[in-house]
């Protein structure tokens, strides 16, 4: 979950925030090193993030509405979607995707992009799975109308505390993306309803067929190559 908002005198909104959301554990504020950024321009970068954070799809933002790109000089426009394209070279360094979008969609599976993989699927029958993913700029991407469990199975006693914590980690990311509409549900049948950017291949396949999964193995391209060999070629 996220929120971007734009102030004269941050320490006072972000008290009120803390009394009024409480979703929240950290907070990055944006300036400029001179005081050079008015309330115009502070407004135009808040319309802009929102609506890059919305084109991401990364996040659940909290914002109500996005407030129109606000006026600006033709210059003042120009520094201040330079300013933009600044932060999504920083923020992601800080662990801050949120407004990360990719420069265009996603390579059709007949003409992969020269940084992206190809197109591995992972199917089980028990989960009634079968997803699709790429891995695009680094990033393990779960592609949409991807078929995945509709809800995750009741753990078991006879597994070990830490398997146990594990799966429910991946059953609350589960239920997190059925509640955002990540996942929606037709039929009894499950499907990803958007790109969903997971961690790692295994976390990915954990999460979409209810069980512990090595993505390294079970992700595998139509020659039959899985992503742990796709991912190692060339190295001796």
């Amino acid at each position: 979950m996220c929120y971007v908002g734009e102030a004269d005198v941050v320490a006072d909104r972000i008290r009120s925030h803390h009394r009024e959301r409480d979703f929240w554990t950290r907070v990055v504020v944006i300036t400029s090193k001179d005081t050079n950024l008015t309330k115009s321009h502070g407004r135009y970068l808040e319309s802009r993030l929102i609506t890059l954070a919305a084109q991401a799809g990364r996040v659940t933002l909290e914002n109500g509405t996005a407030p129109p790109v606000h006026g600006l000089p033709e210059a003042d426009r120009s520094d201040m979607d330079y300013f933009v394209s600044q932060l999504q070279i920083v923020l992601p360094v800080l662990g801050v995707d949120a407004f990360r979008v990719r420069a265009s969609e996603l390579p059709s599976p007949s003409e992969p992009a020269a940084d992206a993989s190809p197109v591995f699927r992972l199917q089980d029958a028990s989960a009634n799975a079968n997803a699709l993913a790429q891995q695009v700029d680094g990033e393990f991407i779960v592609l949409k109308d991807s078929q995945v469990i509709p809800r995750w199975p009741d753990e078991k006693e006879s597994h070990s505390p830490s398997t146990r914590k594990a799966y429910a980690s991946y059953r609350a990311q589960h239920q997190g993306y059925l509640d955002d509409g990540s996942i929606v549900l037709e039929n009894g049948v499950a499907r990803v309803s958007r790109d969903v950017v997971f961690s790692s291949p295994s976390a990915a396949g954990a999460v979409l067929v209810g069980r512990a999964c090595n993505g390294r193995k079970e992700w595998v391209a139509p020659d039959g190559t899985a992503f742990a060999q796709w991912e190692s070629r060339g190295v001796e």
